[in-house]
Parts: structure tokens; C-alpha cells; sequence
């Protein structure tokens, strides 16, 4: 659960900073939080299966 609050709050500051960034850098770091926040879903879905 934390690691999901960790992930927002970076897509929260990713966000905010966005109209500062390029556009590539936002969309390969808004890729990035993507994949780590479907990981994690992911290992959560595959432990309470197993659990």
C-alpha cells in the first residue's frame, strides 16, 4: 500500500511539473509510474490468489 502512495504522490509532482517538461519526458515518465503502478497491481493480484 505504501508503494501506491508513493506512486501518486510522483504522478502528482510528474503532473505539476508537466507544463515545465518537454512533452517526450512527461509521456516517458508518465510510462514509467504506468508500468510500475500495473507491476504492482500485478504482485498484489498474484499474493492474494495465492494467500
Amino acid at each position: 500500500m505504501l508503494f501506491l502512495v508513493a506512486a501518486l504522490l510522483l504522478l502528482g509532482a510528474v503532473l505539476g511539473s508537466a507544463a515545465h517538461l518537454p512533452l517526450p519526458v512527461t509521456l516517458a515518465v508518465a510510462g514509467v509510474i504506468g508500468v510500475w503502478l500495473i507491476v504492482f497491481a500485478a504482485r498484489e493480484r498474484l499474493s492474494h490468489r495465492k494467500g
